[in-house]
């Protein structure tokens, strides 16, 4: 059974001590790829450095996660388009709004997330997008820059049906983590009505372990029990989820 994490931050400090150790503990278990999103300048370095040193199994991307967003993003912006020019990336991301933590600056997220959109169609790059708490303020700028050539994700996605059911119409993909395990989630309600072909499978490591994990540091080695999770809740098998959701990830990010 191989499968991807379509978004982990195994670049993290919080795999300072043993990031060789986790990462050969996923693939023991089939993770055989590891999708990273970018957050800002300061994730840069490690990132690259983690993809240099396991170039088979961890692959960049290159965004500006909104909590990094502030008065000053566009210096921060000038970093991401440069970047995307010298070298070839998986996606542009993580890139999205964020409205949990602080409302201050929904006017720079709103337009961070524009120039990050218009990176994608110019580079001809999938685009990850982080909605916490914002999913229509999202979606409206999504919505209406697709013109047919936007394709990406909806990471870490724990909406309504009716969401799940915008998300397809984008033509976009559900990703789908941890929060599928918990008893509180809310996607036992939406899964049992998507298809397989709409969703691919992450950690968010490490943040959002699934259970019996939870509130404990999050690794790729733990997306197995996020693909049992939807295989039953979608009455599937796990290798028919493994397969479908490793194929959609592939073919989005071109890997």
């Amino acid at each position: 059974m191989i499968l991807v994490d379509s978004h982990a931050h195994i670049y993290s400090e919080k795999f300072s001590q043993d990031r060789d150790e986790a990462l050969a503990r996923a693939l023991a278990e089939g993770v055989e790829k590891i999708y990273m999103p970018n957050i800002d300048h300061t994730s840069i370095d490690v990132m690259l450095e983690t993809e240099a040193k396991h170039p088979q199994q961890c692959i960049a991307m290159m965004g500006l996660h909104p909590t990094s967003v502030d008065k000053d993003f566009e210096k921060e912006l000038y970093l991401v388009e440069e970047w995307l020019g010298k070298r070839e990336f998986a996606a542009v991301g993580e890139c999205g709004i964020d409205l949990y933590w602080d409302k201050t600056f929904l006017p720079q997220q709103q337009e961070a997330l524009k120039v990050q959109v218009a990176l994608a169609k110019k580079h001809s790059l999938p685009i990850v997008l982080h909605t916490r708490d914002s999913f229509d303020e999202t979606y409206d700028i999504i919505a209406a820059a697709q013109d047919g050539t936007l394709r990406g994700i909806f990471h870490c996605f724990s909406g309504t049906p009716e969401q799940a059911s915008k998300v397809k119409e984008l033509n976009f993909l559900m990703g789908i983590g941890g929060v599928a395990t918990f008893k509180n989630g809310g996607l036992d309600k939406v899964l049992p009505h998507v298809q397989l072909e709409d969703l691919v499978l992450e950690t968010d490591c490490p943040y959002l372990a699934p259970t019996p994990h939870r509130g404990k540091r999050n690794e790729p080695v733990y997306l197995p029990l996020v693909a049992r999770c939807v295989a039953e809740l979608m009455d599937k098998t796990i290798e028919e989820v493994a397969d479908t959701t490793t194929r959609n990830a592939l073919a989005l990010f071109n890997g």
